[in-house]
């Protein structure tokens, strides 16, 4: 199955961070955590990793919905999107919500799950 939606990007990788953040924004998102891999690693356990960063974007709107049609589906969230470097290229990706949410039976928080996965491509699309 299929997780998630990557484009590759003409940015640099400093350059895509900011271009998510905002075109996240410009989608109803704000990046409430954001995790640089790279140093982690390095500090954690030694390890040299490529730059990768993870950013934990919510839109209130609808984790007020999904949260309020089931509480434990705060465990989803928030959705992931992360900026990477690979062979010299930046590429940026999130989660397919709808792919995370396929073990939940419930409609209502498939069609949230819809509706969020859209607004993510639209935010990650832009940067292509």
């Amino acid at each position: 199955m299929k997780y998630s939606h990557t484009v590759k990007t003409s940015l640099s990788f400093d350059e895509a961070i900011g271009a998510v953040k905002k075109s996240l924004a410009d989608n109803g998102f704000g990046v409430l955590t954001t995790i640089d891999v790279q140093k982690t690693m390095k500090e954690k356990i030694g390890a040299d990793y490529d730059r990768y960063t993870i950013l934990g974007a919510c839109n209130p709107t609808f984790a007020h919905k999904a949260l309020s049609a089931e509480k434990e589906i705060g465990l989803l969230l928030p959705c992931n999107v992360i900026v990477y470097e690979q062979n010299k290229n930046t590429y940026v990706s999130s989660i397919l919500p709808s792919a995370a949410m396929s073990m939940v039976e419930s409609d209502i928080l498939k069609g949230v799950a819809q509706d969020v996965e859209k607004q993510l491509k639209q935010s990650i699309d832009a940067l292509a």
